[in-house]
This record gives structure tokens, C-alpha cells and sequence, in this order.
């Protein structure tokens, strides 16, 4: 037996993944001509907003676990977009540069992330904006909470 569900009754986790797909994929198809991922390129922003990152911090700014970090890492290491240097307290961990063709990257692809923005806001008022981006930054937040202390 097949049961129709109303969007009152979508839950949370699948209005925001698939709402995160949509963006996901609007703001890939900008992407599309400079051969760079969305999740490639929130890598490499990070990269280019604070250097000397360690692969750690990285993904967490990201939002990404280790292993996902370690592998968009070296594909823009492969493409000339960063390069790594070995810590000199911690010979196992390396901190993370971006190059000249990566910084030249994100200023070139930066208008895209906000045009994706910019159609955001053109379908709510600034104040929903505002209000979107403050709950999902508490919802982030309580999910960081809840994880850290298993």
C-alpha cells in the first residue's frame, strides 16, 4: 500500500538534502568550465581564506570528514591549486598553501557562489534570509554539540 505524503509532512533531513542537491548542483553548473567541484572548490576557498591550515582544520571548516579532506586535497594539489608543506613541530602534519593559478581561481569563480546566493534571495524577503541563515547556523552548531560528546 503506497501512502501520498504532503510537503507538510516531508521531514527535515530530506527537504534539506535535497534542497542542498539543488544548490548543489546550480552552483556546479557554474563550475562546469573551470573543471572544479563544489566540494573542490569550498576546499580550496577555505585553503584561500586562512593559510597554513592544517588538514584537520580544513575539514572541518568544510564540513567534511578526513579522509573526503585528504582526497579533494590531493586532486588540487594534482591540478596545481595547492600545495602542502610538512609542520615543523609535527612531521606527520602538513599544513596546506594555496597557489597563485588557486587564488586566481576563487576570485574568478567567487561571483558564481554569489549569484547562487542571489537567486536564494530572490524567492525570500532579506529578513527570511537572515533568519535561514542564523537557524541553520544553531542547527550546525547542536549537531557539532551532540557528535563532540559521543
Amino acid at each position: 500500500m503506497t501512502t501520498k505524503h504532503n510537503q507538510s509532512e516531508l521531514t527535515l533531513g530530506f527537504m534539506m538534502g535535497t534542497t542542498y542537491r539543488k544548490l548543489s548542483a546550480l552552483f556546479q553548473n557554474g563550475l562546469k568550465e573551470y573543471d572544479i567541484t563544489p566540494e573542490q572548490w569550498s576546499v580550496l576557498f577555505q585553503v584561500d581564506s586562512t593559510e597554513g591550515l592544517i588538514q584537520k582544520d580544513i575539514a572541518k571548516r568544510s564540513g567534511k570528514d578526513k579522509p573526503t579532506t585528504t582526497r579533494i586535497l590531493d586532486h588540487l594539489e594534482g591540478k596545481g591549486l595547492v600545495y602542502k608543506r610538512t609542520g615543523e613541530n609535527d612531521r606527520r602534519s602538513f599544513k596546506v598553501y594555496i597557489t597563485e593559478k588557486g587564488r586566481a581561481l576563487i576570485k574568478e569563480t567567487f561571483p558564481i557562489e554569489d549569484q547562487v546566493t542571489d537567486e536564494i534571495k530572490n524567492c525570500i524577503s532579506s529578513d527570511e534570509y537572515e533568519l535561514l541563515m542564523g537557524l541553520l547556523l544553531r542547527i550546525n552548531n547542536h549537531i557539532d554539540q551532540i557528535n563532540d560528546g559521543e
